[in-house]
């Protein structure tokens, strides 16, 4: 029990050690404290020590939550003042965190001490004890965020609830974030971060951290992700134009480095490269003007006459003219005013006379000498028929004629070859000049070939197909002609016409009735040049689009037309193209002959593109490429891609060979050859690719392989096909090879993806799975027909429509009718309306449709419902079509 004390009195009984005796000088002196208890906060399970001091002080004690704390539990100091004499009472007591925890309720644990003199009483100020904490989960985490640069970033963070509360800092990439030396940086009270403009450097990781006197919290990261969208540079200059005279192209170019697109920006839109038309100025070479008149004989009996260099003057970089400017001549005696001497008319006479008798035996010499040189060569052209009967017994043709079950009768009406009244009208064309072809016997561009190779021996041709092109790459002209028999077909034709074909290749010549001069017969080839064998110069963005096909021999007399058919590998859109064809001059030069698009009524040449067939019409023989130039990078190539690989596998390794080919039969025909030669066997069927003329690279790599059992040996992740390579290079095929690596023997099944794609454009992927081990045949090339028989055609058996009712058909169609039931109803209804112009160029519109007709329907052309079609316009002459094979 506590005593307390009165005016100086001690209580006496139990000692107390909170109370002392004070001087008589300071009873009248109330306490007042030096150290009030303060707030504190329980860590786990450690207690804290409230401290009260006061002087002068003869008692004091805590009170906590309205209780007196027990005697015992105080700790007292007692000491002097040195300066004031007075007594300094000094109490502590402990607080556990189980005092606190007895505490429910709204009401906090708090203590505050009393302290007494003989005066009075002084209490404290109070003091809150709280036990101390740092939940582990943040009430609001920041978030991740992709910005642009420059862009305000706001990253919200609601700490953990914790008593103390706790401290908040922000971290980036673990370093502690302070924006006293970083302005950009703005921490807000609640705790947010703001970023006031984004950099490239401010990319990283930021995590919010919290703390307290107990632990330490840390959010989960946030990635803030700066961007930039790429933008264009500016344009460089044009280029040069890629054509040294008339029409061309120039390029200029752009690139996405302003900026450069970083950490996901998005990349420019639109082109990269910008293509236009120009046209470079041709040089003009200089010509002479007309010599002015000769001038007065002069003292030194000589007269003048001068020239100019102006009919053109030579301009931009042309040569200059070649000659004399000024030209100087003698006076004759009688009109030199130095002369003296009488004149001498009679001896003038004679000597004119002489001189005129001279010349005239020079011209007759001359004019036999010519005679002698025609009659020989046109001796050695005749001599190519060698037996004239050959045109009135029934031309032996040289193939094998097709059967045609459908149609067998029509064959049964033959053109009466023994009378000489047949003639088929209009066979020459209106624009034709005989002129301006090549003849037989001008030049060496037709010598006889040797051993009498233009001879027709019985209607047929030699046994030895070999011999033939010996002989023809015998000739100067014929030396590049492939000495592969398998890609080359050559018959012997008259005025009946025939065909030529290159099995598998998409490749033929027909020749129609008529295109050779009756009385004529020619031996004629047609073949297909390896790419790599013949340099094309491409310029710019020019790419070859077809195989290079060469037919012959050049110079020969045709009276129309023959139609050559050959694949190309381009889009088929107009608009995309400037498609041009090229022929090759005797002297080796390429030339542009033909400009689709742009093609004149005059024109020798003619050519109508199909989806994936190019007809050329050409009244010349001779080397012909179609050549593609891009328009923009819209433009596209068909590519092929086949998938080989070994046939048989006895190691552990493993190769897929992919050939990237144009998307041409003959290309693709002999790529199986060559596989089948290597033992390689197809594992795909092929596929279709567009390459965009973007001036971006094919790769290719394989993906999804199971790793347990195979992997890749390639050092990189895929294998690049340069751009120039495809588009302008010389290679008829390219190729990349994956090798492969089982772990076991035993594996023998494969499954992957197969991805080819051009740089920054579009792709495909290929599924693969198949079975190694599998015993299949190797690749083997695509069929053809034994011998040369089958590839040449001659005579009737060449065409679809017998002779005779070709004749009938045309003299019934080429005659306008005011109705439209003519020639032009007959194109509309074969949907070849859009070459009227062309048709209506030629003397028979009737018979060039039906050679185009022959043209693409040789295979797969059903006769009926090109009678079908005439009975629709209201020709009675194709009812003979109709009749059925009981009546025949």
């Amino acid at each position: 029990m506590l005593c307390w004390i009165f005016a100086g009195f001690t209580c006496t009984g139990s000692e107390h050690a909170a109370t002392s005796t004070l001087p008589a000088a300071f009873t009248d002196l109330l306490p007042h404290f030096l150290v009030e208890p303060e707030d504190e906060y329980i860590v786990k399970n450690k207690p804290v020590t409230l401290t009260c001091r006061s002087t002068p002080a003869t008692q004091i004690y805590f009170k906590c939550n309205g209780e007196w704390v027990h005697q015992d539990d105080h700790l007292i100091e007692r000491t002097i003042d040195p300066a004031t004499a007075l007594p300094i009472m000094q109490v502590k007591i402990d607080i556990t965190r189980q005092q606190v925890e007895k505490v429910f309720g709204l009401d906090e644990y708090w203590c505050q001490c009393v302290a007494w003199s003989t005066t009075g009483t002084q209490k404290s100020q109070k003091a809150f004890i709280r036990i101390a904490y740092l939940r582990k989960n943040f009430e609001e985490e920041p978030q991740g965020k992709e910005v642009t640069l420059d862009q305000e970033v706001l990253l919200r963070c609601h700490p953990p609830e914790g008593v103390p509360p706790p401290e908040v800092e922000w971290q980036r990439n673990e370093d502690v974030l302070d924006p006293a030396s970083d302005p950009n940086f703005f921490v807000t009270a609640d705790h947010n971060l703001i970023i006031k403009q984004a950099r490239l450097a401010d990319t990283g990781n930021y995590t919010c951290a919290a703390k307290n006197i107990v632990a330490r919290r840390k959010s989960p990261s946030a990635t803030v992700v700066v961007y930039v969208n790429g933008g264009w540079s500016t344009w460089t200059t044009w280029s040069s134009c890629s054509a040294v005279c008339g029409r061309g192209w120039q390029k200029r170019s752009r690139s996405c480095t302003n900026p450069t697109p970083l950490n996901g920006g998005t990349s420019c839109e639109g082109q990269n490269v910008q293509k236009s038309a120009c046209v470079a100025t041709c040089p003009v070479d200089g010509g002479w003007s007309e010599w002015s008149k000769w001038s007065a004989c002069g003292a030194d009996c000589s007269m003048w006459r001068s020239r100019e260099c102006t009919q053109p003057a030579p301009s931009t970089g042309g040569k200059d003219c070649q000659g004399l400017d000024l030209q100087s001549l003698n006076c004759t005696s009688l009109e030199c005013p130095q002369s003296e001497s009488p004149p001498l008319s009679t001896h003038g006479d004679v000597a004119l006379y002489v001189g005129m008798v001279a010349v005239a035996l020079c011209l007759t010499l001359l004019l036999i000498v010519v005679v002698l040189v025609y009659r020989r060569r046109k001796e050695g052209l005749d001599a190519d028929v060698a037996d004239s009967s050959i045109l009135t017994t029934g031309f032996q043709p040289m193939g094998i004629k097709p059967t045609k079950p459908e149609n067998s009768h029509l064959l049964t009406i033959q053109p009466d070859l023994t009378s000489t009244s047949t003639s088929y009208q209009g066979t020459l064309r209106s624009r034709h000049d005989t002129v301006g072809k090549f003849s037989m016997a001008n030049g060496p561009l037709l010598d006889p070939l040797p051993n009498g190779s233009h001879t027709l021996h019985n209607g047929k041709l030699g046994a030895d197909p070999g011999e033939f092109v010996s002989r023809l790459t015998a000739q100067g002209y014929f030396k590049t002609l492939p000495r592969d028999v398998d890609n080359t077909s050559y018959g012997t034709f008259n005025f009946l016409g025939g065909r030529l074909t290159l099995p598998n290749t998409g490749i033929s010549l027909l020749i129609p009735p008529e295109a050779i001069p009756r009385g004529k017969i020619y031996e004629i080839y047609l073949t297909v040049q390896r790419k790599e064998d013949i340099r094309l110069p491409l310029a710019g963005c020019q790419t070859l689009l077809s195989p290079v096909v060469s037919c012959g021999p050049p110079g020969v007399v045709l009276t129309r037309p023959v139609i050559l058919s050959m694949d190309h590998c381009s889009d088929a859109c107009p608009e995309n193209w400037a498609v041009r064809l090229k022929k090759q001059n005797y002297e080796g030069t390429w030339e542009d002959v033909l400009l689709m698009g742009e093609e004149h009524p005059s024109d020798p040449y003619y050519c109508q593109l199909e989806a994936e067939t190019c007809r050329v019409f050409s009244e010349q023989m001779g080397r012909f490429a179609l050549v593609g130039e891009s328009l923009h990078m819209g433009a596209a190539k068909r590519l092929r891609l086949v998938l080989f690989s070994d046939a048989y596998c006895t190691t552990l390794e493993y190769n897929i060979r992919v050939y990237c080919m144009d998307d041409t039969q003959d290309v693709f025909k002999e790529v199986m050859q060559m596989e089948r030669q290597l033992g390689g066997r197809l594992i795909d069927e092929p596929h279709l690719l567009l390459f965009k003329d973007s001036y971006h690279n094919l790769r290719l790599s394989i993906h999804d392989m199971p790793q347990a059992h195979w992997r890749s040996k390639l050092l990189a992740g895929y294998q690049e096909i340069p751009f120039y390579h495809i588009w302008n290079g010389s290679q008829r095929y390219l190729h990349c090879t994956f090798t492969l690596e089982r772990l076991s023997l035993a594996t023998c099944q494969l499954s992957c993806q197969l991805c080819v794609w051009q740089v920054e454009g579009e792709g495909q992927s290929f599924g693969l799975d198949f079975n190694i081990a599998k015993v299949t045949p190797p690749a083997l090339a695509p069929t053809q027909p034994k011998g040369w028989a089958h590839t040449a055609l001659a005579g009737p058996s060449a065409f679809q429509i017998p002779y005779l009712i070709r004749q009938k058909i045309c003299s019934s169609l080429d005659t306008p009718c005011p109705n439209g039931a003519d020639w032009r109803m007959l194109a509309q209804r074969l949907k070849l309306d859009r070459h009227m112009s062309f048709f209506a160029s030629n003397v028979s519109p009737t018979s060039v449709i039906l050679d185009l007709w022959e043209a693409q329907h040789f295979h797969s052309g059903n006769i009926n419902q090109l009678a079908t079609v005439m009975a629709d316009i209201g020709k009675q002459e194709a009812m003979i079509f109709l009749v059925s094979d009981g009546e025949c």
